[in-house]
Order: C-alpha cells, then structure tokens, then sequence
C-alpha cells in the first residue's frame, strides 16, 4: 500500500495575524465620527458647569444689598455714589462683578466671564430683574432670565 502524504497549499496551514487596512480605516472612521459628538457635548457640560459662579454669586450680592437697604435705606455706601458692595468682593472663579448704583433705590450688579466663560454677561436689579444681556457664539440671551442652556434656556 502506498501512502501519499499531501502538502497543504501555503495559507492553509498558517493563521491570520493582525488588522486590515480597511479594519483600521473603519475604527478611526468609528472614533472621529464619536469624538465629533462627544467633544461638543462635553465643552457644554463643563460650560454649563461654572455658569452657577455667576448667578450664585449675582443672588448673593443682590440678597446683601437688600440687607444694606434694610439698615441704611440705600443701596449706596455712606457718601459715595458707588454700590455698598466694594470693589474688594468683585472677583470669583469664572466671572468678575461689578456693582452700579443710579440712585440710592437703584442697583445693578453685573456679573462678566473671564477666562473659558468670556462673553457671558449676566445682570440683576433692585427689582430681582434677571437678565443674560451677552453670550458667545452659539448661545442665546435673554431678557427675562439667566441663561444656562444653549438657544436662550433658563
């Protein structure tokens, strides 16, 4: 009897090893389509994250003008057209405040982004008023509220 051994052709016997130049096209496709979404949304996220440094802050000084105007029945400092708020409280993480006093039954505090927040612009009266009066690109002010969403969101 005769036995005939058979040589296996040359890629039968060996294992596929490593990726396709189309496999890794697909993955790179897969990651910049995923990073095209997920960079935006996250710029966003931390965004919206350090607006509350403004409208705390802006709700903290309007609260301690009002406690002024309790006890001084004005909203200016003793002899000063200027707010009772001084210029020694006017910086905090993201925003920068700033205190105008028209008269002494009126103020308006003014809280303006620095840093990463440039652009926004966020304001409070005497009267409560809230009002988002500057944005950057992409964001919507509004006359009624404090802007914290992009399109004008409250």
């Amino acid at each position: 009897m005769h036995t005939h051994t058979r040589t296996p052709p040359m890629d039968e016997g060996r294992l596929a090893r490593g990726f396709t130049l189309i496999e890794v096209m697909i993955v790179v496709a897969i990651i910049g389509i995923l990073s095209a979404v997920a960079v935006p949304a996250y710029t966003d996220y931390i965004t919206r994250g350090r607006i509350p440094d403004a409208t705390s802050g802006l709700a903290a000084r309007q609260t301690r003008m009002e406690q002024w105007f309790q006890d001084a029945r004005t909203y200016r400092a003793a002899g000063s057209t200027d707010c009772a708020i001084g210029a020694a409280d006017n910086t905090g993480t993201y925003f920068n405040f700033t205190c105008t006093s028209g008269s002494v039954t009126t103020f308006t505090i003014t809280a303006t982004g620095k840093g990463a927040m440039a652009g926004f612009v966020y304001t409070v009266n005497e009267s409560a008023t809230r009002v988002t009066t500057g944005v950057p690109t992409g964001w919507a002010t509004n006359a009624a509220c404090w802007v914290t969403k992009k399109g004008g969101v409250c």
